[in-house]
């Protein structure tokens, strides 16, 4: 069944944040991780909170799938540059397949 990855992000330092962004996709593609959205400005909120400015939803075959993506150490590498530029929250959406 797919799951989603779903990430909410408040980048505080743009320029530095890019060096993540760039080693992104060839980790993330291992996975047959799938990028569904993104967002360059600040995540529209029809009703209640939404804690950070900025969103992102992946899709990945299943469960296990995505949490090798997330504990890969290539990604956890990674990682530890968009720790230090951004903050995050990252959560697994069970789909309805």
């Amino acid at each position: 069944m797919s799951v989603y990855v779903i990430g909410q992000l408040n980048i505080h330092n743009p320029e530095d944040y890019e060096a993540y962004l760039a080693g992104f996709t060839p980790i993330f593609e291992r996975y047959n991780g799938e990028l569904l959205a993104t967002s360059q400005q600040e995540t529209e909120v029809l009703e209640g909170t939404w804690a950070m400015p900025r969103t992102v939803l992946m899709r990945f075959p299943d469960a296990e799938t995505a949490r090798a993506w997330y504990n890969d150490p290539d990604y956890q590498k990674l990682a530890e540059i968009r720790r230090r530029n951004a903050d995050t929250n990252l959560v697994i959406v069970h789909g309805m397949d």
